[in-house]
């Protein structure tokens, strides 16, 4: 147990289209916690959050929020003001990851390479066009893939934005990277063993992502030369820093057919769903899920830091 944090609030739940997720990752984390001997609340976050943890006075707060308002800065921004140490980035990075728009403009200004894209709105569909089929289309700030749709024809367009825009107000419009999809995960600047992401239906969808039985294979450490391994960890240890991040992330990178690495987005709060990628990356090299969570609590930020 650290002796920096014996009392620890779980952060789970919320109101976010994520919420099961959430809850599911938050239960894994505070029975990881238990184990290694804190002290361990669950909090269901809501509008008394506020009220809850200024009660509980926890030592720190382990969040497992995904979604708005665990992962844009939200959450992180009312541990700042309540002097609270917290897992994971600090309130600018968690903002910019959460925002996919905005995380691809800054990996675009670090000369990292990401897919073309456009921002979309319900004023200006006509952007999606800029970018030549097939495009992804998806809510620019969201997970788990929810409203998510690869747009081939383009009479498919319009009720792609339409979806996506029941999500959120702004859109964003990905170029498809045709190839092979992996993630790698971050610890303090250190990457992880490559994970490769094999869908059955050939698209990471929700289903994909948490139903057991929908047949995704997951290959760690990937199956790639190792130059591509290397070049793939490099990428993602680069986006890491670009966007400011801290503690554990995820970063989600598409091959494309001579196995050059795109960027696509920037997980801040990884899911520890037992499907999860972070914590099949982290037993690669040896560290089990009980020591990933301690890792991630050992690395807390500390406000005003």
């Amino acid at each position: 147990m650290s002796p920096r944090f014996p009392h620890v609030a779980v952060l789970m739940g919320g109101t976010s289209s994520e919420r099961e997720i959430s809850l599911t990752s938050g239960r894994a984390a505070a029975q990881a916690l238990s184990a290694l001997g804190h002290r361990v609340t669950p909090v269901d976050v809501g509008p008394g959050v506020a009220l809850a943890l200024a009660q509980l006075r926890p030592d720190a707060a382990f969040i497992a929020l995904h979604g708005r308002g665990g992962e844009d800065g939200a959450i992180q921004g009312l541990l700042e003001v309540m002097g609270i140490p917290y897992t994971g980035s600090g309130v600018l990075a968690s903002a910019a990851c959460c925002d996919k728009i905005v995380t691809k403009q800054l990996l675009a200004a670090s000369h990292i390479p990401t897919p073309a894209f456009a921002q979309v709105t319900a004023a200006n569909r006509a952007a999606a066009r800029q970018v030549p089929l097939p495009v992804v289309v998806k809510p620019n700030r969201g997970g788990s893939s929810i409203g998510l749709v690869v747009v081939r024809d383009p009479a498919e367009l319009d009720a792609a934005i339409d979806l996506a825009l029941a999500e959120d107000s702004r859109v964003l419009a990905e170029r498809l990277v045709q190839g092979r999809e992996i993630t790698v995960g971050v610890i303090a600047g250190e990457a992880l063993p490559v994970v490769e992401i094999v869908p059955a239906a050939g698209l990471f969808t929700y289903q994909a992502k948490y139903d057991k039985t929908a047949g995704t294979r997951y290959i760690t450490p990937a199956e790639l030369p190792a130059p591509v391994t290397e070049r793939a960890q490099t990428v993602a240890v680069q986006a890491y820093q670009a966007l400011g991040c801290a503690g554990a992330a995820r970063v989600d990178i598409m091959l494309d057919a001579m196995l050059a690495p795109s960027v696509l987005e920037i997980n801040t709060i990884p899911g520890m769903t037992p499907t999860s990628l972070l914590p099949k990356a982290a037993a690669a090299v040896g560290m089990d899920f009980n020591h990933l969570i301690g890792r991630m609590l050992e690395l807390a930020v500390e406000p005003g830091l």
